[in-house]
């Protein structure tokens, strides 16, 4: 499927709310007028079986050498037990931080010095939880092939922090294609639009700070 066609479906089921008027406020700080909760896509048996494919269809293309799916938590882990189940590899979870009991563990599931994993990731912002899986793995002796993920907001930040971390990601859609998909399914207007695109703008060039 192309870009556009995920975004369509991200927008159909609500995963993807437009509010330039009325912005959301992100983990980090910043005001945004547009807000991602692509764990709405699993209420979607069509949608998430499609964008399971195309996760899939992405790791088949873009690295044929891996052996385990890891999906973050808690976003991710859905997603990643479809595309292991397609792909019939072993899958894992990765917490955000080791939990403080039990046995501490931060990567959940099993895993061997040999194996060569990608992360999946419903969406990619500036790439920050993404490359604390990344070390998680690392830290294991695990090489990390690279992340997919269904979103990512195209920013230049997270292409700085891949390209520091010597990993590259792959992406079902993006900013670009949401957008125009928005203005077809008339989920924003031709006048918010231009609202909307000076933000991502300025998110680009790092104008916007929390």
């Amino acid at each position: 499927m192309s870009k556009k066609e995920i975004a369509h479906i991200l927008l159909k089921v609500g995963a993807v709310e437009l509010s330039p008027d009325d912005p959301f406020t992100w983990a980090s700080g910043i005001q945004s007028p547009i807000y991602c909760d692509n764990r709405l896509t699993m209420s979607d048996p069509a949608g998430r079986k499609q964008i399971a494919e195309g996760l899939a269809n992405l790791i088949s293309k873009h690295y044929p050498e891996t052996t385990l799916i890891a999906g973050t938590a808690t976003a991710g882990i859905p997603h990643a037990a479809w595309v292991a189940d397609i792909l019939g590899l072993p899958m894992v979870y990765i917490r955000s931080k080791a939990k403080g009991h039990g046995r501490s563990k931060q990567i959940e599931g099993k895993v061997k010095p040999e194996d060569k994993a990608i992360i999946i990731e419903d969406l990619i912002s500036t790439g920050g939880s993404s490359l604390n899986a990344v070390e998680a793995l690392r830290s294991e002796g695990i090489k990390v092939e690279g992340v997919v993920s269904i979103f990512t907001y195209e920013l230049a930040s997270a292409d700085v922090a891949f390209a520091e971390a010597n990993l590259s990601y792959k992406s079902l859609t993006d900013f670009g294609a949401l957008t125009e998909a928005a203005i077809e399914s008339g989920a924003i207007t031709n006048e918010s639009i231009i609202g909307l695109l000076e933000w991502h703008s300025k998110l680009k060039a790092g104008l916007l700070h929390s």
